[in-house]
């Protein structure tokens, strides 16, 4: 998604926050927190490791998921930091897949 797209969606759940929780005098995060709302962004991040999971572990048939390359240096088991599965970014000669969810994912989980 694009960022304009992004920041559109997030004003619809600013002003819809505004009325569910009649708080108009309230900041929009200290709203989301009476809700009990994450924001949108976290809620995206955190679909996209759901889906990466599910696409690494094999529950979604290999041949119509994404192609995502897996490190071949696997960590050890004996190693007790980060995750077994590192990903290797790929690289693009235009901006235009930058935001693809094979680019967006991989910084995102490797860090975990």
């Amino acid at each position: 998604m694009r960022v304009c797209d992004l920041t559109k969606i997030e004003k619809v759940q600013m002003k819809a926050t505004k009325y569910m929780c009649r708080g108009k005098d309230l900041s929009y995060d200290d709203r989301l927190r009476r809700l009990k709302l994450p924001t949108l962004n976290y809620r995206r991040i955190r679909g996209d490791m759901i889906e990466l999971y599910k696409i690494i572990t094999g529950k979604y048939d290999s041949n119509c998921c994404l192609q995502l390359y897996l490190r071949s240096e696997l960590v050890h088991a004996l190693v007790t930091r980060g995750n077994y599965y590192k990903l290797v970014p790929q690289h693009f000669k235009y901006d235009l897949r930058k935001h693809y969810f094979t680019n967006r994912v991989v910084p995102v989980w490797n860090t975990t």
